[in-house]
């Protein structure tokens, strides 16, 4: 079968579909409506078709893109179109998440599997209410039981409706912690030899008493050339 062929029954399959699609399953399911040909689709041709397709809707023709998100393949519609959505869906689309409960979550995201007495150690408080509202909002799941701790607690692991929720298609998409951590770093401040110095040009080995105790020492270029205590410098100029 030509791609062109196979291109409107991905789009259709995506479109109609109610949780995000993998490419094995739109393999699966291209292969079973089409189940009387001797040729059946391979998992290269959809990926091809899914490239083409992503590149259709890139187009800025379109309010709405094809995006591999929470695990799948499903139409978004674009960010610039997000207000006039939320005038639509009202609350839905207004909710949002609490402080204690992103805290909460960004933990498990980045820490999973992970027990809650483990999330309150970090975080230093009780986060019962959190957890269980990040689990009615099924941002998160119970992935099981600690066998090794004691009482064998429960453990939880963000959920694919997690990465539904936050545009991303796996836990690896999420911005590593160094990177964070980077971009707030405060740069050092730069200190230019001339903000110590007034409007008149100091002559060549000019000092200037910034403490009682300190004589810093400038060149003819303006820059610190000397630092030393003030009694020293007194003994070194005094006669013998």
């Amino acid at each position: 079968m030509e791609l062109s062929a196979i291109i409107p029954h991905i789009e259709v399959l995506i479109f109609a579909s109610e949780k995000p699609l993998t490419s094995l399953e739109i393999v699966e399911l291209i292969n079973n409506a089409f189940g009387f040909m001797d040729e059946r689709v391979s998992l290269d041709q959809v990926e091809s078709c899914l490239d083409g397709i992503r590149e259709k809707y890139a187009s800025e023709f379109y309010p709405f893109e094809v995006k591999e998100s929470g695990g799948g393949w499903q139409f978004l519609t674009k960010k610039d179109f997000h207000k006039t959505i939320t005038q639509l869906n009202g609350d839905k689309f207004l909710k949002r998440l609490s402080n204690a409960a992103l805290e909460t979550l960004a933990i498990i995201a980045y820490k999973q599997p992970i027990t809650k007495g483990e999330i309150e150690s970090i975080r230093g408080v009780n986060s019962d209410y959190s957890v269980q509202k990040l689990l009615e909002k099924e941002l998160i799941v119970i992935a099981g039981r600690n066998e090794k701790m004691p009482g064998h607690p429960l453990i939880y692991t963000t959920s694919k409706s997690f990465m539904d929720y936050f545009g991303i298609n796996t836990t690896e998409d999420l911005p590593k912690i160094r990177e964070v951590l980077a971009e707030q770093l405060i740069e050092g401040t730069i200190i230019n030899p001339d903000d110590f110095t007034s409007n008149t040009e100091l002559p060549f080995q000019d000092e200037i008493i910034i403490e009682e105790e300190t004589v810093v020492t400038f060149n003819e270029d303006g820059e610190l050339i000397e630092n030393k205590d003030k009694e020293q410098k007194e003994e070194t100029s005094s006669p013998e």
